[in-house]
């Protein structure tokens, strides 16, 4: 007696019925509203109810001569510069000390990754406080170690959009660091022997076996960084709205003012896909360079 032969479609049918809720999911909130605003970014749509012209590409020739847009731009692209690598510097030496410190690494990990799962507004109310020119911690330990006049912090244009970015960077860096670590375990222990027995130091293991092993991660948490440093929001909203003056003003912050405080959601739209080209035309720029310092 012979066994029924299953039909050669039917494994394709459970796959595609595994990834049907997630794909569903992606079209409704994700691809559907890329597209929508998209076409919305051709319009002069000003809100709800209002009906919507087609005006062609007036919002982004508008857009370049936007003396706001390109503040935001350069806010963004400074923001992005001292994010990056400060979050992916301590990420690294955290994971690296981690890795060494066997006895405390459950309870340092937790304590490096608690901030990541912490409320982001409740957060940077914590550190306006703290930052605080008058009253808070932060001055008051300068001025005990001899700093005459510190820094105004939230309230300077100066200093204003680096305490953001220490904010973000303390936030950020536990949960980089938790991918770094992995990383790392996964690096074989055979190589670090076979190093020690030809006499390499600890700078050498990990100058020629940590790096190396370790470039695809870091590669991973370069995109991560650089993606995450174009949509930060939050911190802006709550500590600074903005402000002092256009100081801290970045794209996803020009954005939000545009759609839901001008209600220009038409030209709103039009930055969003700017933003969207940005973040795109970097990516794309990483991996061509990913071959000339990742190593597979």
């Amino acid at each position: 007696m012979t066994s029924r032969r299953l039909p050669q479609y039917k494994p394709y049918l459970t796959g595609t019925l595994f990834i049907l809720p997630a794909f569903v999911l992606f079209a409704v909130f994700i691809f559907i509203p890329l597209v929508y605003g998209f076409v919305m970014s051709f319009t002069d749509y000003g809100g709800f109810n209002v009906k919507a012209n087609f005006i062609g590409f007036d919002n982004y020739t508008k857009l370049f001569k936007d003396d706001y847009f390109i503040v935001s731009l350069k806010n963004n692209l400074v923001y992005t510069v001292l994010f990056v690598p400060l979050t992916m510097l301590l990420a690294l030496l955290a994971a690296i000390a981690l890795n060494s410190i066997l006895h405390l690494r459950k309870y340092l990990r937790m304590a490096f990754y608690f901030p990541q799962i912490t409320s982001m507004v409740s957060i940077a109310i914590v550190w306006a406080l703290l930052f605080n020119p008058m009253s808070g911690p932060i001055n008051h330990m300068l001025e005990a170690i001899g700093i005459a006049n510190p820094p105004q912090w939230l309230m300077s244009s100066k200093w204003a959009l680096i305490a953001i970015v220490v904010v973000a960077v303390w936030k950020s860096f536990g949960y980089y660091m938790i991918i770094l670590l992995a990383g790392i375990q996964g690096i074989p222990t055979h190589l670090y022997e076979s190093a020690r027995l030809d006499g390499a130091n600890r700078f050498k293991q990990f100058l020629y076996i940590t790096l190396p092993s370790l470039s695809p991660t870091l590669f991973m948490v370069l995109i991560l960084t650089i993606i995450n440093s174009f949509q930060v929001f939050d911190l802006v909203s709550v500590m600074t709205d903005g402000g002092p003056g256009r100081s801290t003003n970045v794209l996803v912050f020009r954005i939000y003012q545009e759609a839901f405080v001008n209600y220009r959601m038409g030209y709103s739209a039009a930055m969003s896909t700017v933003l969207f080209l940005i973040i795109m035309i970097i990516s794309l720029i990483q991996f061509r360079l990913e071959k000339k310092w990742v190593t597979y």
